[in-house]
């Protein structure tokens, strides 16, 4: 019996050894990197290469950029470029690296009450709802896609307000599903859009254009300003991601045969 205890003992020994040598890599993100199931294929690849794991925060971009600027996590990967260039100039940020990029779309009910279908531009899009005064459904939580959202309503001359108009405080899944249910319009990336196709009956409304373009960077903490950071295991994590094995998963993830994500660091 002593022999049985001392040995599962050792066992547990060796087993919180092996959990405190575990390197951690503190990672905040945008919801549409989570939502689409994008690091759900991505981060396992990576925790088992270097031996690590992830622990991923998924909120907008803006909490995600803060979560940065407290020195709360060691990296971050996101999707609002004016707000990436302002966290790194500030000091907060190293090696910002383009990773992929994808779309905004414009979606809506089959009905499309509001007619944007015919627009010319997104902005244009965006007034004919103001103007009809249309349900809109907005992420109203300072991430990527509602600061895009926010940039297309002043291009459009329109402070948004009414009824009509909800901000929801939400992820991009959860305005996609509110979308639906109300019938009403809301800005998306289109990866999570993809996703979540066989969620709702929301279709797309409104593409293309060059204001409508949403790339992601992946961006270390700054070291010399938090010292506690894991920079050695972020600087891997860019690596890896903006390498040929991260870039070759990105180009490969699909949902019925549509990318969701074009890799930009390796063509």
């Amino acid at each position: 019996m002593k022999k049985i205890t001392i040995g599962l003992a050792l066992c547990a020994v060796l087993f919180a050894t092996q959990v405190s040598a575990e390197s951690i890599l503190r990672m905040s993100t945008t919801t549409s990197t989570e939502n689409s199931g994008l690091l759900q294929v991505l981060n396992p690849v990576f925790e088992k290469k270097y031996g690590a794991r992830l622990d991923v925060i998924a909120v907008g971009t803006g909490k995600a950029l803060k979560l940065g600027e407290n020195g709360d996590v060691d990296v971050v990967f996101v999707h609002a470029p004016k707000a990436e260039e302002a966290f790194v100039n500030a000091g907060f940020g190293v090696d910002r690296k383009a990773v992929m990029h994808n779309d905004f779309v414009l979606v809506g009910a089959k009905a499309d009450i509001a007619a944007v279908k015919a627009s010319g531009s997104a902005a244009e899009a965006f007034l004919k709802i103001s103007r009809a005064a249309a349900p809109f459904i907005s992420r109203g939580d300072d991430s990527g896609t509602h600061k895009k959202e926010r940039e297309l309503w002043r291009t459009a001359g329109v402070e948004p307000k009414g009824s009509w108009y909800v901000s929801a405080g939400q992820g991009m899944g959860a305005v996609l599903k509110m979308a639906d249910e109300k019938q009403a319009y809301a800005l998306a990336d289109r990866g999570t859009f993809i996703a979540y196709q066989d969620k709702t009956d929301l279709v797309i409304v409104f593409e293309g254009g060059e204001n409508l373009l949403n790339p992601y960077h992946v961006i270390a903490v700054n070291p010399e300003r938090f010292p506690h950071v894991n920079y050695d295991l972020a600087r891997q994590y860019i690596d890896f991601i903006t390498g040929e094995e991260g870039q070759a998963i990105i180009r490969s993830f699909k949902k019925d045969g549509q990318a969701l994500f074009t890799p930009d660091a390796v063509q």
